[in-house]
């Protein structure tokens, strides 16, 4: 369990085999039928993605429900629109999602996945960023996988390949450069999730309500170590989901990401006290 923490500089690890899968190790018919009448939820925190929103919408709704003509796999698909300024929310309805507003104009993403935590039903819930533009069915197959054929698992969290401008493994510089020294250093037993940031997350309605939810771009990794401290790191699943394709910020807008991971992560170390 998370709580004492090693001092900073000390290289002694204490360390958990992190649970690691493929989405090729499971297939939507298979998990349709291990549902057990569980409702599965996805849903999408978006602002200004209206390039990508609707074919991620179009590719569930039509392949993953039987209300669109597809395996009998997920029962709700909700975008949770941020504030956006272009037009997420029609492009997204009109793809057959149902779209709820944020609350508060750019309120953020922990915001956004609050919103859409208390405005679904599901009994899974699977979280999925809405600028992936590479993106298909494995992404809710391989996340839902561990979840629907184990009993113990309390997240999943997604990793994968992410180019940086069609470079190779050089996307993720907040996750490479600020959340996994993080995770070293603070919170070991997490040391080996090799995306602590990801929007693509699942889990439980039942763990998630557990769990207060951080604000912005603090979410992901607030999420993971509440998880981890309250039910053990042990619970914590992976799935490699291939390459992810998406919109890559500046180093400027990332200060911002940045600052909240960091924000996340000292507020949750024993020791720490952090300014709000």
């Amino acid at each position: 369990m998370i709580g004492a923490m090693a001092p900073i500089g000390d290289d002694r690890k204490v360390t958990t085999a992190i649970r690691s899968f493929h989405h090729g190790d499971f297939d939507a018919a298979g998990l349709a039928a291990a549902r057990r009448g569980r409702r599965v939820t996805v849903c999408l925190p978006a602002r200004d993605e209206a390039a990508t929103v609707g074919p991620i919408v179009t590719c569930i709704s039509t392949g993953l429900t039987a209300a669109g003509g597809g395996v009998d796999l997920v029962d709700e698909v909700v975008v949770v629109d941020d504030g956006s300024r272009d037009d997420t929310a029609a492009v997204a309805a009109g793809a057959g999602a149902r779209v709820v507003p944020s609350g508060a104009a750019g309120g953020g993403k922990g915001q956004a996945m609050a919103v859409g935590l208390a405005e679904t039903s599901g009994d899974l819930v699977v979280f999925l960023d809405a600028d992936v533009e590479n993106f298909s069915a494995r992404f809710v197959v391989g996340l839902l996988g561990p979840l629907l054929t184990g009993e113990d698992v309390a997240l999943v969290k997604g990793c994968y390949e992410r180019p940086l401008h069609g470079r190779p493994g050089e996307g993720g510089r907040v996750t490479e450069l600020v959340a996994r020294p993080l995770l070293d250093l603070l919170f070991p037993e997490l040391g080996g999730i090799r995306q602590p940031l990801a929007g693509e997350t699942a889990a439980p309605r039942a763990v998630l309500e557990k769990i207060e939810l951080a604000p912005g771009y603090g979410v992901e990794l607030g999420l993971l170590v509440d998880i981890a401290e309250e039910l053990g790191a042990e619970r914590v699943a992976q799935v490699d989901l291939g390459t992810r394709i998406h919109r890559n910020r500046s180093l400027a807008e990332l200060r911002d990401q940045a600052r909240d991971v960091l924000q996340a992560a000292l507020r949750r170390a024993p020791g720490f006290t952090v300014p709000r």
